[in-house]
């Protein structure tokens, strides 16, 4: 089970976010969301968005910490990426 976080440089709301994605599939992206207390409400098509004050514990619980960039290529190649605008 691999899950990664892009560093928290995506500004929105007052605050600073990273994305948290799996290139295996949604359930296990769903089920470490859980386990490190993700509402259901952050998962935007193909991600979770984490604010930084949890980036620190997504690490901790696995999460491997990746670039922006490498993180969309890995999503991509795994099938897994819905750019907006895009069906599910």
């Amino acid at each position: 089970m691999t899950v990664y976080i892009d560093p928290p440089t995506w500004p929105g709301h007052g605050r600073m976010w990273s994305h948290l994605v799996s290139d295996v599939s949604y359930e296990e992206l769903h089920a470490f969301a859980a386990g490190i207390g993700c509402p259901p409400r952050a998962f935007e098509r193909d991600h979770y968005d984490v604010p930084e004050q949890r980036y620190a514990g997504a690490v901790a619980a696995g999460a491997v910490e990746i670039g922006s960039k490498e993180l969309v290529r890995r999503l991509t190649a795994a099938g897994l990426r819905r750019p907006k605008g895009r069906p599910a």
